[in-house]
């Protein structure tokens, strides 16, 4: 008689908390007296695992951040592989977090112990050579996109792509009408979303620099409305800041970003993440990014793809305009988002393509590899 499967995995953050409670979820299905250890938030501790410590001890951003943290994520990461190698699991998951995931995976993995790491970090992008890591540290590398999975085949690590849990949530046609009524904006005038980031450091580069484009654009279609998620309540006072002396007709919104983005007609965009929001969404978009002078200097060097935004290296050309660091004007801005409140079909047709081909129910996908893995598909 087997024993019950035990199921080891540690996530870092939030968004990987939500893949592994999904995941945890779909394992279930097929073994309902599954064993779940590790590392995980509140979303994973409700689906049973018994969490070693609490996840936030790894949230760290930053460089300066992590390594006024170094000796203790060390001293953890020390720890957990010895905790780790006494449970003796079938299967260990690192969810993202590769810098903490990918050093536990490599020691878990000489010991004997079948490994996963599921989200790709942006290797095919830059510090190309980290795949070498990956391939000694990994059984098994779950990517959410398809261009992930061509990329490490190349590299001969084993690979499944399995889809993006957000393409499975957000719906094919997103409800204009009922987002207007929910937000409390008229039916027929145009409204562009405002989104310049979730962090203080992108927020205080980009978020000026979109309201000085709202106000350009507002000249050019006059009786246009903005909106604009605020991450949090920081950011929302940030923003504020920002607004004063400034005459536009912008709402202001505590989270609601999905809402933001079912509303409005089209977005400026900060890059990252929400990209691939906006075209789940289908909203007409544009992306615009700006780093520190240094900072661009140095990414420019190491970053080998064409493209910078998400749905850009999904569609392999460029389907949405990307303005980045000097050509990121207001002016400029304006005018590339302009034309897109009623004209954007070029790009939406393609966020469609792209919406039903991450579409695969990525948890079952991914509990169906991982049970391969360890011989109970």
């Amino acid at each position: 008689m087997n024993r019950p499967l035990r199921v080891a995995l540690v996530a870092g953050e939030a968004s990987g908390d939500i893949l592994g409670s999904g995941l945890m979820q779909a394992i279930k299905q097929r073994y309902p007296d599954t064993e779940f250890i590790g590392v995980g938030g509140a979303r994973m501790e409700a689906e049973g695992l018994k969490s070693y410590f609490p996840m936030e001890r790894l949230a760290v951003m930053g460089l300066v951040e992590v390594l006024g943290r170094l000796f203790e994520l060390l001293g953890r990461r020390r720890q957990l592989a010895r905790d780790l190698i006494a449970a003796q699991p079938d299967v260990f998951i690192g969810i993202d977090a590769p810098d903490f995931n990918l050093g536990l995976e490599l020691k878990l993995r000489r010991a004997g112990i079948k490994t996963v790491h599921y989200v790709s970090p942006s290797v095919w992008a830059w510090r190309q050579k980290r795949v070498l890591k990956i391939r000694e540290a990994c059984d098994l590398m779950l990517t959410l996109f398809p261009f992930e999975a061509q990329f490490y085949d190349e590299h001969q690590v084993p690979v499944r792509f399995v889809g993006h849990p957000l393409a499975d949530a957000i719906p094919q046609q997103a409800d204009r009408i009922a987002a207007r009524e929910a937000l409390d904006l008229p039916q027929h005038e145009p409204v562009v979303a405002l989104m310049p980031g979730s962090r203080g450091g992108e927020v205080s580069r980009l978020g000026e620099l979109f309201l000085d484009a709202a106000i350009r654009l507002r000249a050019l279609r006059p009786g246009i409305r903005f909106l604009m998620p605020c991450a949090t309540p920081e950011r929302r006072e940030q923003l504020e800041q920002m607004l004063a002396g400034r005459d536009l007709p912008l709402t202001l919104l505590n989270g609601r970003s999905h809402e933001a983005l079912a509303a409005c007609d089209a977005v400026l965009i900060a890059s990252g993440t929400a990209t691939l929001e906006a075209l789940l969404y289908k909203r007409p978009m544009v992306v615009a990014y700006r780093v520190a002078p240094l900072t661009y200097r140095i990414l420019k060097r190491l970053v080998k793809s064409p493209y910078i935004s998400l749905p850009n290296l999904l569609a392999e050309r460029l389907l949405v305009p990307e303005l980045i660091q000097d050509a990121a004007t207001p002016e400029a801005l304006a005018q590339a988002v302009a034309p897109l409140i009623d004209g954007g079909q070029v790009q939406t047709e393609g966020f469609d393509v792209i919406h039903r081909a991450l579409r695969r129910d990525a948890s079952l996908s991914a509990a169906d590899a991982v049970l391969k893995l360890v011989g109970r598909a």
